[in-house]
């Protein structure tokens, strides 16, 4: 017979794996992210720039699952690096929009092996990436539906 104890064991929390998983993987995310002076969540912001060009301050923390508590002074460090430029929004003088410099769509060119360093501590198949990232994304999905 399960003990009514069995749910609180480590073991059988889908979170904790979620949890060391993100954290390793992260932390081998470091020495590639050393050599672009970037933290991790600094090039998850410069990734959207990358792509975007341009971004609202409220759009890239949805993205990006990040509050503006968290987003404010990383913004100011990018730009007090010189890879993004913060403005007003012409549209809406209340909104703040980021968008990338030369010299951070330059940094763009030094980030391109990064992807595949991960991918091969990882040893994972693509058709287990793909699978894994649709699980996570379906999972985040479901936990922001659970919130709002």
């Amino acid at each position: 017979m399960a003990d009514k104890y069995d749910c609180l064991k480590l073991e059988n929390q889908l979170c904790f794996p979620l949890y060391a998983c993100a954290k390793e993987v992260v932390r081998h995310y470091k020495p590639f992210l050393n050599k672009l002076d970037l933290t991790y969540t600094q090039y998850i912001v410069m990734m959207v720039l990358w792509e975007k060009k341009s971004v609202n301050v409220k759009t890239l923390g949805e993205n990006l699952y990040l509050d503006s508590g968290t987003l404010t002074p990383l913004l100011k460090r990018l730009e007090t690096k010189g890879l993004i430029r913060r403005a007003r929004s012409h549209s809406d003088e209340r909104a703040l929009d980021v968008s990338i410099t030369e010299k951070g769509e330059a940094l763009r060119e030094d980030a391109l092996d990064i992807p595949q360093e991960i991918n091969a501590c990882m040893q994972l198949q693509k058709d287990e990436i793909h699978a894994l990232y649709t699980l996570l994304y379906k999972t985040l999905d479901g936990v922001e539906a659970s919130i709002a």
